[in-house]
């Protein structure tokens, strides 16, 4: 494992604790822009449960439905188990949409289901196996140098896209984390990790904004596209 992977979840909580983990519990809200063109209010005080291993994720609906999101296939249940409707492939269900295109229940969950899944095991996940991590050139912002990891995703791992860059600040936490979104025509997002705080061990940025980003990876601050705000967590 490389110096700066090995600081990064170091700073998080570290291997060993993260090792011990089976489940990630989540009670959080999403907006901004892009919410608010695909699916107003999708994710709003919303209780979310991933696995730690595995791309498992099923989101809490109103009258004990759930909402499940896994690479290959998302799908809704009724507090019985019972499937009321799904999707195989669900990421080709975003070919030759624009941004305007408002999104069913299906697609926002496979979205949020692979950024979610990979937010929520940052940097941990960059230790999994299949994972190619390199160190590449500093970035400087808000006064500081932030070191930089470039990471390729195997092809079992699905997300906004096979390489990006997660930049960490002096202390090892994540300040930013750099992306295109393949289901979304290759659209920039600069995600920005604020307000840290530590459940069971693990520290967590609980605030999430993303912006997007102009040719030189600059933040675009207005509108802001996404937010993510976690009210609480466990990891069991």
């Amino acid at each position: 494992m490389i110096d700066l992977l090995e600081r990064a979840i170091a700073a998080h909580g570290g291997w060993k604790r993260w090792q011990a983990i089976r489940s990630i519990t989540a009670r959080l809200t999403t907006g901004g822009a892009l919410w608010d063109i695909k699916r107003p209010g999708f994710l709003t005080d919303r209780e979310i449960i991933a696995d730690r291993t595995t791309q498992h994720l099923s989101f809490a609906v109103d009258g004990g439905e759930r909402l499940l999101f896994t690479p290959s296939r998302v799908w809704a249940e009724n507090r019985h188990g019972a499937v009321l409707e799904s999707r195989d492939d669900p990421a080709a269900a975003f070919a030759g949409q624009t941004l305007e295109t408002p999104w069913d229940p299906l697609h926002a969950t496979f979205f949020s289901g692979e950024a979610l899944w990979t937010y929520l095991t940052q940097p941990f996940l960059y230790a999994y196996p299949g994972m190619i991590v390199e160190e590449i050139a500093p970035w400087v912002e808000a006064g500081e140098t932030w070191r930089s990891l470039q990471v390729t995703f195997p092809d079992t791992i699905v997300s906004h896209t096979r390489t990006q860059i997660t930049r960490f600040g002096p202390d090892g936490l994540i300040r930013r984390h750099d992306y295109t979104v393949d289901i979304l025509g290759g659209a920039r997002g600069v995600n920005y990790a604020h307000d840290y705080r530590s459940f069971d061990g693990i520290l967590v940025p609980t605030q999430r904004r993303v912006f997007a980003a102009d040719d030189a990876w600059q933040a675009v601050r207005d509108p802001l596209l996404v937010s993510i705000d976690i009210a609480d967590m466990r990891f069991e």
